[in-house]
């Protein structure tokens, strides 16, 4: 039996959350990348999980593991204390082809870090949201 994904959408309101986060720093660049993410998608944000801001849903489908399955923000991001996290920036090929362009970043598995927007181009930033949002319902692509 596949299991159940532990970071869901909540009630939790974005705005409280971001007021919350600390360093200052952080908070003054998450409150800015949510205000980027909404005029970008058109859509207000949803708090998955304690810390995460998304915009949008898709179902996946694990490439490796297709019992692995779920719904999960088209794109979105996390003001964590250490680094920014970008997600869905990387996951599509014309993401991936233009991600080099962004500036001053580092790479997870899942998601482009940054330290602070300053570090990064806000233009080819917006684009990447763009890319990542425009993402259909189709299963992740397979070595993404």
């Amino acid at each position: 039996m596949a299991s159940e994904p532990k970071t869901k959408p909540t009630e939790q309101n974005v705005a409280e959350f971001l007021e919350q986060v600390a360093p200052a720093k952080r908070r003054e660049d998450g409150i800015a990348l949510a205000k980027i993410f909404t005029e970008v998608t058109g859509v207000e944000p949803t708090m998955w999980g304690p810390s995460l801001i998304g915009y949008g849903t898709y179902r996946y489908v694990s490439p490796s593991d297709p019992r692995r399955h779920g719904e999960w923000p088209k794109t979105g991001f996390s003001p964590r204390k250490a680094q920014l996290s970008l997600y869905g920036l990387k996951d599509l090929t014309a993401g991936a082809e233009l991600l080099p362009s962004l500036g001053k970043y580092t790479e997870g598995a899942g998601c482009v870090y940054v330290k602070k927007l300053e570090d990064i181009d806000v233009d080819v930033l917006r684009q990447l949201i763009e890319i990542a949002y425009s993402r259909t319902d189709d299963p992740m692509p397979t070595g993404q």
